[in-house]
């Protein structure tokens, strides 16, 4: 069973009516309950967003959780530096994080990156087209080449993030931009992946392959070992192993 908690930011869920028109049972609510409709019994999907007491986001509540979602967009600097510092502690120390669309500019994958993550965007009606550049990879599993998405916002490059250690999407606009949609990245223990869609003025969360999509990094970001911190051994003694008991 895989833990999954859906972070929310909340605040256009709450303020503007046409978002409340899209997603009116809240953008973390149809993304949990996507979770749970494509992954059934793997799963124990929680919500949690910003307003609550420390974002939902407590001690308690991220050690059990084997992989966080993070949607953010109008309150990055909302979030507390201490919540920040403890989601951080545990993707290093094994749990998965996917930051999603506007959370590239969220204080924790800013963190990780060590970047700006700044970018090109455009809020238009644009048509954009996913395409799988890792055909073999677990997240494009079952996703069609390419996806259409009808109405999306435009994101653009330059993406001043580091190198994904994985590509899995690119997109293309009716601009002719280009982007890197599906990244991968090693940090620590814990496995992160950025994907770009899902504009809270668009019905990008209710699309059936966008679901697919996030099913799959649940899965491919979950933990495969014990959580642990990495930290630093001082080996004593020359020949320890050999000498062990």
């Amino acid at each position: 069973m895989v833990n999954v908690t859906v972070w929310g930011e909340n605040v256009h869920d709450q303020r503007d009516a046409s978002v409340q028109k899209v997603y009116p049972d809240t953008m973390h609510e149809t993304i949990a309950a996507a979770l749970r409709a494509k992954l059934g019994d793997e799963v124990n999907v929680r919500t949690a967003w910003l307003q609550q007491p420390e974002h939902g986001l407590t001690e308690e509540v991220l050690a059990d959780t084997d992989v966080l979602t993070w949607w953010g967009h109008a309150a990055h600097e909302d979030v507390d530096d201490a919540v920040v510092e403890r989601v951080h502690k545990h993707v290093l120390s094994g749990m998965g994080l996917i930051a999603l669309h506007s959370a590239h500019f969220s204080k924790i994958f800013v963190k990780l990156m060590g970047t700006t993550c700044s970018l090109d965007w455009r809020s238009d009606n644009d048509r954009e087209l996913l395409w799988t550049v890792a055909a073999g990879h677990p997240i494009a599993q079952g996703v069609p080449h390419p996806l259409v998405i009808e109405r999306e916002e435009m994101y653009g490059e330059l993406f001043d993030i580091p190198q994904p250690d994985e590509l899995v999407f690119v997109s293309s606009f009716s601009g002719g931009e280009v982007f890197r949609s599906g990244c991968c990245y090693r940090r620590g223990q814990g496995r992160v992946f950025y994907f770009r869609p899902g504009d809270q003025e668009y019905p990008t969360y209710h699309q059936p392959e966008i679901q697919q999509i996030l099913g799959n990094a649940v899965r491919w970001a979950a933990p495969t070992s014990p959580r642990q911190l990495p930290t630093v051994h001082h080996r004593k003694t020359p020949g320890w192993f050999e000498n062990q008991a």
